[in-house]
């Protein structure tokens, strides 16, 4: 087998990076997605293409956040691995995949063939999530009454509330920081993805009972590629009576009354909950996505 060689591309090599078969339908999935080009890199044999990956974060970011593509021909593992490995960025993996990829074969042995080359660059699982996308001819869920949504300008109320959602949750990258530096830790992470988005500072709603007790927040939001459920979550000792739901409404109303036109979420698939009040609010899962840290 001739010498593989990897490199970055630049703004004339669309058509190189383009050049490898798409069987998890990576460009549908992308193509609202910017990806800068000298954070695409190519594995070449025989100037063949075998392996691929874009690297991918927001206009203002110096690093990459993740890689969100990554492709890896047939009987070419060590070349995907290799793709990872010599990178300069350790950033966390997120493969997208089909909606019951696990039932179809071809996308099967494709996302395994990821897998494989993921974990021989010393890639580990981290969660598995469901996509959702919701678009306005599925129409508006129904918009419960029970709960009262305010501004809030002090982060530290934003702060409080997520140490306190936090201390008993299901995410697994939020217990994931929570096993590196306790709740504090994962709540400041999500607060910080919330100022990192473009949308504005305004928008972030606190949800109280009428009579002023406070139940939770949630965060409509654009991420750098459209209109986003930023963030839901119940207080623990307001869960079990289906205010998860009410949030997941109000921000749908709140981002379809200024112009979305569609609305992107997640969740991860062992949050059996959370993925039932999508389910409700009428949110279909367009895709699914592997994640994997370093």
């Amino acid at each position: 087998m001739t010498d593989l060689v990897i490199r970055s591309l630049d703004d004339s090599e669309a058509a190189l990076f383009d050049a490898l078969p798409d069987p998890l339908g990576h460009h549908e999935t992308h193509r609202r997605t910017r990806h800068r080009p000298d954070w695409r890199r190519v594995a070449l044999r025989d100037g063949r293409v075998v392996a691929r990956g874009a690297w991918w974060g927001g206009p203002d970011d110096p690093e990459p956040v993740n890689i969100n593509w990554f492709d890896v021909a047939e009987g070419e593992t060590e070349a995907g691995a290799e793709l990872l490995r010599t990178a300069p960025w350790r950033v966390e993996l997120e493969l997208t995949l089909p909606s019951g990829w696990r039932e179809h074969a071809p996308a099967r042995a494709a996302a395994e063939t990821r897998f494989a080359a993921a974990r021989a660059a010393g890639y580990d699982l981290l969660v598995e999530r469901f996509l959702y996308r919701w678009t306005p001819e599925l129409g508006l869920p129904p918009r419960p009454t029970r709960l009262v949504y305010d501004p809030e300008p002090d982060d530290a109320v934003f702060l409080d509330a997520l140490r306190r959602i936090h201390s008993a949750t299901l995410d697994q990258h939020a217990l994931l920081a929570i096993d590196k530096g306790g709740v504090d830790l994962a709540a400041r992470e999500e607060l910080d993805f919330f100022h990192w988005c473009p949308s504005p500072r305004e928008w972030w709603r606190v949800a109280r009972t009428p009579g002023g007790d406070p139940v939770g927040i949630h965060i409509p939001a654009h991420n750098p590629s459209g209109p986003c459920i930023g963030f839901i979550g119940v207080l623990p000792e307001q869960r079990g009576h289906g205010y998860a739901y009410d949030l997941l409404a109000e921000c749908t109303h709140f981002l379809a009354e200024r112009g979305a036109d569609l609305i992107a979420a997640a969740t991860d698939r062992g949050n059996t909950p959370m993925a039932a009040h999508f389910g409700r609010a009428g949110f279909p899962v367009v895709r699914e996505r592997v994640h994997f840290r370093p």
